[in-house]
């Protein structure tokens, strides 16, 4: 049984909204460690822009996959 569209988006945001806190949270721990120290806010900008390359890159394989490689024999 296939997913719905609804189901799709919820999923979606949801792995997209949990990206981002992992992203924060490693951010805050790793960036110290490498001697990086910047406010928060710069974090939580760096996140969004993460999150937004990985959006993009996650379409633009997604649509590839489905051009190229997705036909069924």
């Amino acid at each position: 049984m296939s997913q719905s569209r609804k189901a799709s988006l919820a999923e979606t945001l949801t792995n997209v909204a949990v990206g981002y806190g992992v992203s924060l949270a490693s951010q805050l721990v790793i960036f110290p460690m490498f001697g990086i120290h910047i406010p928060l806010h710069d974090n939580i900008a760096i996140g969004l822009w993460f999150t937004v390359v990985s959006i993009v890159r996650s379409y633009v394989l997604r649509r590839a996959y489905n051009h190229f490689g997705g036909r069924r024999a």
